[in-house]
């Protein structure tokens, strides 16, 4: 949890893309609007470090989005987390929050109005709205309903200056989910 802390206390006062709030305040008001909602431990923790990828050191990074992140933030923070013992349900469920974002503007085009303009940029880089072959393999992914989820507490995680708990509880709930 050591990196993972200082991944935060490196990046996390930085920006949130395009957003008013720190990718600390996003990860945290991520993992709160998880454990109101009664996600279950593993959830909660794929919520709070579902954008880690975008924290990563630059080396690992395989490009950038015009100021917007992290190209492939979410396969590069779920792999950096399967090497560090997080379970597979934990991964699935931040390398697929791009492909929720993705899905969704497929089979609703009224989500695609509501997302923000950060969103709107990141989602040309991202590959645009999903082919129909796309979203039915992405619907048969087991955790598919999960992913759903976290994308809508990311979309929602954007409130300047809301109340929190802070990072070192979601990281003592991060430790012990590591280990089951």
């Amino acid at each position: 949890m050591e990196t993972i802390t200082n991944l935060f206390a490196q990046s996390g006062q930085d920006a949130y893309y395009g957003e008013p709030v720190t990718q600390l305040e996003h990860a945290l008001q991520c993992a709160q609007l998880a454990e109101k909602a009664g996600a279950d431990e593993e959830t909660v923790v794929a919520a709070f470090l579902h954008d880690i990828g975008h924290l990563l050191p630059p080396e690992l990074a395989g490009g950038y989005m015009d100021g917007y992140g992290t190209v492939d933030h979410e396969k590069l923070g779920a792999d950096y987390l399967r090497e560090r013992g997080f379970s597979e349900k934990v991964a699935q469920l931040i390398e697929h929050h791009v492909n929720a974002k993705r899905y969704l503007v497929f089979k609703k085009p009224e989500y695609m109005a509501r997302l923000s303009e950060a969103s709107l940029k990141t989602l040309e880089f991202q590959g645009g709205p999903m082919t129909p072959e796309e979203a039915t393999a992405f619907e048969a992914n087991p955790y598919f309903h999960e992913i759903l989820q976290v994308r809508g507490w990311d979309e929602q995680a954007k409130i300047p200056g809301l109340p929190t708990p802070d990072m070192d509880y979601y990281i003592t709930l991060s430790e012990r989910v590591s280990r089951i």
